[in-house]
């Protein structure tokens, strides 16, 4: 008996770290932020860690981009979301990045959420996370962040000093919710004002028109839009997913008819019964890309 527990004593000790760190915030960069304004919080983008009850076996993670028109961070979309995947044994990370709003453009914000993917999958140890299994999460102006680091990755700079840098920034998937895709025709004002200024050059318009850069390697992709989304067209999406398709990337699309923007999981607060039938739906897909195993489903 004894010896059956020592032998279980390291897994309770990892188990006892990781829950002592759920919902623990910390910056990205300790050292400051590359190209930082100032040392305000403003400046100093961070993550959220959301770990599962479950952590007995390496789980899946997501970095999560909540939106706001690159002006601000919406809550509903991203410790909610958070939530919602740990509530199916997915570690969920909320990245809080630089914003337009703080006089921040790109690509502050794709190093951030950049930065953030390279966190999780370097440090996957230390939450029980499986390097291989971390993808991306976004809405709104999150979605084309997150649509950014879907067609923007690197695959790490091997000569870095820091070890958190050598790792590869490319999302194993992504789940994009109404998102903003395009900087052209059709996208969202002020999300294109907040990233790009007010006068940007048409060279950068179109790298951050993202429908434009997918290739086969861009990761597979669930995404939701509403048809009726009168703040952001849904033809981001459509189009993201006719890119995705083209190029024989796995895509799934969901455009219910009805339904104004900015949905999230359904309730601005966190209520299971008032989940929408996109959340089901990504779980079976997420389930189907290993993200979901089914000891880790609640």
């Amino acid at each position: 008996m004894q010896k059956q527990l020592l032998a279980l004593l390291p897994l309770l000790t990892l188990a006892l770290s990781m829950n002592a760190q759920t919902n623990l915030s910390f910056p990205l960069w300790p050292d400051g932020a590359p190209g930082a304004l100032g040392n305000s919080s403003n400046d100093i983008p961070t993550l959220t860690v959301f770990l599962p009850e479950k952590t007995t076996a390496p789980t899946a993670a997501i970095v999560i981009c909540p939106g706001g028109g690159y002006g601000a961070l919406a809550p509903h979309e991203g410790k909610d979301y958070a939530r919602w995947l740990n509530a199916h044994g997915i570690a969920g990370f909320v990245l809080k990045y630089r914003l337009g709003s703080k006089g921040y453009r790109h690509p502050a914000m794709l190093n951030d959420a950049a930065r953030a993917l390279r966190t999780v999958r370097a440090r996957a140890g230390e939450w029980g996370v499986d390097p291989k299994r971390v993808g991306v999460m976004g809405s709104s102006a999150g979605g084309h962040l997150a649509s950014t680091l879907l067609t923007h990755f690197d695959a790490g700079n091997p000569d870095a000093t820091d070890a958190i840098e050598r790792v590869s920034s490319r999302p194993d998937l992504g789940i994009l919710c109404y998102p903003v895709v395009t900087m052209q025709t059709g996208t969202h004002g002020g999300s294109k004002k907040n990233l790009l200024g007010t006068n940007p050059p048409p060279e950068l318009v179109l790298l951050l028109s993202n429908e434009l850069q997918v290739t086969s390697n861009t990761p597979p992709c669930f995404i939701w839009h509403t048809a009726a989304d009168a703040g952001v067209p849904v033809e981001n999406s459509l189009n993201f997913a006719a890119a995705l398709h083209h190029a024989g990337v796995p895509v799934e699309l969901h455009v219910p008819e009805k339904g104004p923007h900015g949905l999230g999981l359904g309730s601005r607060e966190y209520d299971p019964a008032k989940w929408l039938p996109w959340t089901f739906a990504c779980v079976d897909w997420l389930r189907a890309h290993g993200f979901v195993r089914p000891a880790e489903s609640r």
